[in-house]
């Protein structure tokens, strides 16, 4: 059937099949989509405050799409159909060469997590955001929050119990990409581990920066904080083999002023229910932990990967859950501007291809720290900052495609949010130091 699929799709692109747009009243849409059953539409544009609603319609076929859509098929001549798990996969080319399709790469653990966190939203009845929006609408918010937080912290205790089931496993090794919730995670975990009988000590990897004087720069001559060579492998090394052995360490603390290592009270010694919670970008690259024997490593890989779906043929880009995140946290904890953290964010991306995904099947365990009622929350804090943009900076565009998202979602209050969410991490009120 896949072989019949992709050839009538080749078939569209020779002959460029125009892709008509037409913009109708909202109320109309709602019926157009009624008449063709598309009853998910239906509920997501109950809730959305536009007039129009833009159509686009193909060889007869009429839907909504969440952005621009290219004037027709010819467009599209480059893309690959996969047959992958129970259904399939588009492979589309990437931004830095438009004209080559790159081979695809299965990432059964990835896919796994995911495909599981969109089976507890189907468990609850949602799918998509307009479901979201008639649970909060309905008065349900309030399970909906209690019910996900229940089901993240079952997975986190289930994570605990794997690590307390292999006690050689003494280096809990955690990373994720921007925004994923890795520090909120972290002490979880451990208090997941100590009612395991562990004792955990938290460790970062950024307090083995090499001094500054040493460090990197990137192409702009700027410091490079996030390659590997930024940190001080060596002395990692030595020092989680001498604790592996027995052995007393006395932990560095990087002061970011001075730009040194300093050496005080952190004094470090593993006994027999003792392991080190270890947080940091690189904690997945094999190289990090080069000198210890993988026995003795348990890796973790947590994201936001958002299972919900704007509709049944729109997604939601897991990033713009994670930018969104990462611009109210910045301007909770650092005072910073929505336009610095989307002028930033590209680079924080660039990053984040070069030193995390690459390595993150290497994870024994993957987290979804994505909440299904997250955006809903979030939509207050972060409106206000994106309508602080002025028209005439080049974040503007971002930030009104921003806007234009968040208006798909019913808003509610963090008030029913527990202290110990991994959404407190960036709206506050946390009963975590983070």
């Amino acid at each position: 059937m896949w072989r019949r699929e992709c050839a009538r799709m080749r078939e569209m692109v020779e002959m460029d099949m125009p892709i008509n747009k037409r913009s109708i009243h909202t109320d109309d849409a709602i019926a157009l989509f009624g008449q063709h059953g598309m009853h998910d539409k239906e509920r997501l544009f109950e809730y959305r405050r536009v007039s129009k609603v833009n159509i686009y319609s193909m060889n007869e076929f009429e839907d909504y799409y969440y952005g621009y859509m290219v004037p027709s098929a010819g467009y599209l001549r480059y893309f690959k159909l996969y047959l992958y798990d129970e259904g399939f996969v588009v492979q589309m080319p990437t931004q830095k060469n438009p004209r080559e399709v790159p081979p695809f790469e299965p990432q059964n653990k990835l896919f796994h997590v995911l495909k599981e966190s969109t089976q507890w939203g189907d468990m609850q009845g949602i799918e998509t955001v307009g479901a979201l929006n008639g649970k909060i609408t309905n008065g349900d918010g309030l399970q909906v929050v209690l019910v996900q937080e229940a089901l993240q912290e079952k997975k986190i205790a289930e994570i605990a119990a794997q690590i307390a089931e292999r006690r050689e496993r003494k280096f809990i090794l955690i990373a994720g990409p921007s925004s994923s919730g890795k520090t909120t995670f972290s002490h979880r975990l451990s208090i997941q581990l100590r009612a395991n009988g562990l004792i955990p000590h938290p460790i970062a990897v950024d307090n083995y920066f090499v001094e500054r004087e040493v460090n990197p720069r990137d192409k702009n001559g700027e410091y490079d904080f996030e390659c590997l060579e930024a940190v001080d492998v060596e002395l990692f090394n030595r020092q989680l083999k001498e604790l592996l052995a027995g052995k007393e360490v006395v932990i560095p603390r990087f002061n970011f002023v001075t730009g040194h290592k300093e050496y005080g009270s952190g004094v470090k010694k593993l006994g027999e229910n003792d392991v080190l919670v270890i947080e940091g970008i690189h904690c997945l690259n094999p190289k990090l932990t080069e000198s210890l024997p993988d026995e003795n490593k348990f890796k973790i890989y947590i994201s936001a990967l958002t299972q919900l779906n704007i509709d049944e043929h729109n997604r939601i880009p897991t990033t713009d859950g994670r930018l969104i995140r990462r611009i109210v946290r910045d301007a909770r904890t650092r005072g910073s501007s929505a336009k610095r953290t989307i002028s930033m964010w590209p680079s924080v991306r660039r990053g984040e291809e070069r030193n995390i995904f690459p390595y993150q099947e290497e994870a024994d365990v993957m987290f979804n720290s994505a909440l299904i009622y997250e955006l809903a929350v979030l939509k207050p804090y972060v409106e206000s900052l994106l309508f602080g943009i002025d028209r005439d900076c080049p974040e503007y565009l971002e930030a009104k495609r921003l806007l234009k998202f968040l208006d798909y979602f019913v808003g509610i209050g963090s008030e029913n949010v527990p202290t110990n969410s991994l959404l407190r991490e960036f709206i506050g009120g946390g009963c975590f130091n983070v």
